[in-house]
């Protein structure tokens, strides 16, 4: 009997718990996406890139003959003449060079006397009949190998002379003194460069472009270019080459831009900004690939109302860089979203990131 009395208390007791509980309240399922508002603009691309103030020639010179190095005579930033001097090599060596050249010369121009005097005493000894026709042309051969030695040793004496010259390290046009790599003391090997010289004139900014640019920038005429010591002032710049293969340390491709004489304060090594815009024949309205939703083979996006989401089939119009043009289905201040895309359902309520929301770019 007491033992259904505590049976009959305990199940009192988890009957007016029971009671006392509420449901679980079901809460609402809100997905958190990114989005844009779309804008409608005529401009295809609107890129810039930051560069550096170079010269259109800059050289790098070395000495044609090797040697150790005794003298420097410029700085980097030393502005330079046509024909003076940068360096000096130890002329010693190349002097004996030199000289023992002009003595092999003088030998040679005295076997040369020597054999055309004998010649002369035969032909007058042949012209009597006292030799014969062959010793006669022994006598010529001799005399033409020795005028041959002498040609010889007056190109190897010039070209000592030449050498002896190439110990002075000169400045092939007028310019301003850009590197200097090597020092007095050091011992160079012909070719090895030394100074680099920028020649005066024409200048050009060099920047790197990403790959996935290249081509898009390629076609586009409209190019300016502004020093960041004066923003305000742009002139208008031309592409002169693009190089066909990347940077391996940046892994971008060098551009070089043209920039007009008129930009005078542009001095080597500024930075400068290069801009490049085109626009479309007629406004257009671009979403990231991201923003597309495709079902059943058709293409379509999520447009926010209302803080909830509704599917807007949509038409392409063409591909511009990383951005898909919308021919039709949604017009600008709608706002798309570009994140997410697959988690959604029609009506999904949805929370977008951010404090402010991103305008698709102008």
């Amino acid at each position: 009997m007491s033992t259904f009395k505590n049976t009959l208390v305990a199940a009192s007791a988890l009957a007016l718990l029971g009671a006392c509980s509420k449901p679980a309240e079901k809460t609402e399922d809100i997905r958190p996406v990114r989005a844009i508002s779309l804008v409608s603009s005529d401009i295809d691309v609107n890129a810039e890139f930051s560069g550096e103030v170079r010269a259109r020639v800059e050289s790098r010179l070395g000495f044609r003959v090797g040697g150790k190095i005794v003298s420097r005579k410029v700085d980097v930033g030393t502005l330079v003449k046509k024909g003076q001097v940068l360096m000096q090599l130890d002329p010693q060596d190349l002097q004996l060079s030199q000289a023992q050249a002009l003595a092999n010369l003088r030998a040679a121009e005295t076997n040369r006397d020597l054999a055309k005097a004998e010649l002369q005493r035969y032909q007058e000894l042949r012209s009597k009949s006292f030799v014969s026709q062959a010793v006669l042309d022994a006598k010529d051969s001799t005399y033409k190998s020795a005028q041959a030695n002498v040609d010889a040793a007056q190109a190897g004496y010039r070209g000592q002379s030449n050498q002896a010259g190439y110990a002075s390290l000169l400045a092939d046009v007028d310019g301003v003194v850009t590197a200097v790599d090597a020092e007095v003391g050091q011992v160079v090997s012909p070719g090895t460069p030394v100074v680099r010289v920028a020649k005066s004139g024409e200048k050009e900014i060099v920047i790197g472009i990403p790959e996935d640019k290249v081509d898009n920038l390629r076609r586009i005429p409209d190019v300016h270019v502004r020093l960041w010591a004066d923003p305000k002032n742009a002139v208008v710049g031309k592409i002169r080459e693009i190089s066909p293969v990347a940077d391996p340390s940046t892994r971008t491709y060098t551009v070089k831009v043209s920039i007009p004489d008129s930009l005078a304060e542009a001095k080597l090594g500024m930075t400068a900004v290069v801009q490049f815009a085109s626009k479309t024949p007629a406004p257009q309205i671009k979403v990231p690939l991201t923003a597309l939703f495709y079902e059943k083979s058709a293409t379509s996006v999520w447009v926010v109302e209302s803080g909830a989401v509704k599917l807007v089939p949509v038409t392409i119009g063409g591909v511009a860089g990383n951005d898909i043009v919308i021919a039709t289905g949604v017009k600008p201040g709608q706002t798309v979203v570009t994140a997410g895309v697959n988690l959604l359902k029609p009506g999904q309520k949805v929370k977008i990131l951010g404090n402010d929301l991103p305008k698709a770019a102008k």
